[in-house]
C-alpha cells in the first residue's frame, strides 16, 4: 500500500506544483521537499526501529502520510502553494520509515541465501501498487470540482489509514543488536570493503537516474501536449516494470550472483536512455519509461542484496541508514534539479546527462569489483 501512494504522489505532486502555478524553477520544488523530509528520516527511523522495533517505526509513517496527505489537499483546495510545499515535506516521512521494509523482510529470514528472495518478493509487492496507484490517480484527480489533484491526495491518507490498520495485525522482529555496543566496526571501517561501495553507488544510481528521468516525464509529456491519462498509463508500465520483475529477481540473483545482475541492470538503464533519445511519440515514452523499471528493479535489488553480505547483525543499523540516507540526498538533488534541467535542456537533455552520470557509475563499479577480486586471490 505504501507503493500505491507513492505512485500517487509520483503522477501528481509536480502536475498539481505546476497546477498552483509557482515560477517553472519552483515547480518541483514540493516532490524535492518530500525527498528531503525522506533523506532527513532514514537516519532516526534506523535508530528508533533499532531501539523499539520495526512495526513503531512503520506506524509513525503511517501517521505522517495521513497527515502529510491531508495538508496537501488542503493546499490545493485553498490554491496554497506554501502549503503544498509543507504538507510535502511532511508527506516525505512515511517514506524514511517505509523504506525499512525490505530490510525487515531479510531480516525475517533465518537463512542468508534466502535474503534476496524474501527483498525480491517484498518489491514485488509494488506491482500491486504500480496498478491500485493508476486506478486511483486517474478516477480521484478531478474528484472534487474545481480543484484539480485535491482528491489524489485525500485518497493517499486513505491508503495510508489502511496501512495503519494493517499493521495492527502484524508482528515484525526488532532489528538484531550487537551484544556490546563496542562490538561492531565503525562506519569508517565498513566503507572500506569494495563490495560494500559497489552496493552503495549501485542503489545511489539506481534511484538517482529513476528519479530524474521519472520526475521529468509527467513535466515532458505535459509539454508535448498529452493528456493526464496518457502520463498515467507512461508511469504505470514504468512502475510495473520496477516491481514486476521482483517475483524472478531473486531467482536470477541467486543463480547468477549479484554483480552479473548489477551489470544487467546497469545495461537496462542505457537501453531505456537510448530508447527517449530515440523519439517522443507515446510509444517511446512507453518503452523507455519500461525498461528504466526493469533496469532499476535488478539494480536496486541486486544492490540491496549485495549490502546485507558486507556486515555483520549488529552493523545493520549504521549501513542500512547510511545507505538510505545516501540515496535520498541522491534523489533530493535530482528532484531539487529536473524541472530546471527539463525547462533548460529538454527530455533530450535529461537523458542524455542520466547516460554520462550512468557511465561515471558503472566505471567506478567495475574499478572496485576488480580490487576486491584482487583482494580475494591475496587471502587465498
Amino acid at each position: 500500500m505504501n507503493r500505491t501512494s507513492a505512485f500517487i504522489v509520483v503522477a501528481t505532486m509536480t502536475l498539481a506544483s505546476r497546477h498552483l502555478a509557482p515560477p517553472v524553477s519552483l515547480t518541483t520544488l514540493p516532490i524535492a521537499l518530500l525527498m528531503v523530509a525522506t533523506m532527513a528520516t532514514t537516519v532516526p527511523a534506523a535508530q528508533l526501529m533499532k531501539r523499539w522495533g520495526r512495526r513503531p517505526g512503520f506506524i509513525l509513517g503511517a501517521f505522517s502520510g495521513i497527515t502529510g496527505a491531508g495538508v496537501c489537499a488542503a493546499a490545493l483546495l485553498d490554491n496554497q502553494f506554501t502549503l503544498l510545499c509543507t504538507g510535502a515535506l511532511v508527506l516525505g516521512v512515511v517514506n524514511g520509515f517505509a523504506t525499512y521494509y525490505r530490510f525487515a523482510a531479510a531480516e525475517a529470514v533465518k537463512d542468508v541465501e534466502h535474503r534476496s528472495k524474501a527483498i525480491s518478493l517484498v518489491m514485488a509487492g509494488g506491482l500491486i501498487g504500480a496498478l491500485l496507484g493508476s486506478y486511483l490517480s486517474t478516477h480521484f484527480v478531478d474528484w472534487i470540482p474545481d480543484h484539480p489533484f485535491a482528491g489524489s491526495f485525500i485518497c493517499i491518507a486513505a491508503v495510508q489509514v489502511v496501512v495503519l490498520i494493517t499493521l495492527s495485525f502484524v508482528s515484525l522482529p526488532k532489528p538484531p543488536v550487537s551484544p556490546s555496543a563496542q562490538s561492531g566496526r565503525s562506519l569508517r571501517e565498513l566503507a572500506r570493503q569494495p563490495y560494500l561501495l559497489i552496493a552503495v553507488i549501485g542503489a545511489v544510481t539506481s534511484w538517482g537516474l529513476m528519479s530524474l528521468l521519472m520526475h521529468a516525464t509527467p513535466l515532458a509529456m505535459a509539454r508535448l501536449q498529452y493528456s493526464f491519462a496518457a502520463t498515467t498509463q507512461v508511469i504505470m508500465w514504468h512502475a510495473l516494470g520496477m516491481y514486476a520483475p521482483s517475483f524472478v529477481t531473486g531467482h536470477l540473483i541467486a543463480r547468477f550472483g549479484e554483480w552479473r545482475m548489477m551489470i544487467a541492470g546497469f545495461s537496462l538503464i542505457a537501453a531505456a536512455a537510448a530508447v527517449n533519445l530515440g523519439g517522443n511519440s507515446y510509444t517511446h515514452f512507453l518503452c523507455g519509461l519500461t525498461l528504466l523499471g526493469f533496469g532499476w528493479n535488478f539494480l536496486f535489488v541486486s544492490s540491496t542484496s549485495l549490502l546485507t553480505k558486507t556486515y555483520s547483525p549488529g552493523e545493520g543499523a549504521k549501513v542500512q541508514s547510511a545507505n538510505d540516507f545516501s540515496i535520498f540526498a541522491v534523489m533530493v538533488i535530482s528532484a531539487v534539479c529536473v524541472g530546471p534541467l527539463e525547462d533548460l535542456t529538454g527530455w533530450d537533455g535529461l537523458n542524455g546527462i542520466a547516460l554520462v552520470f550512468l557511465c561515471v557509475s558503472l566505471a567506478s563499479c567495475v574499478l572496485l569489483y576488480l580490487k576486491a577480486v584482487r583482494q580475494e586471490a591475496v587471502t587465498r
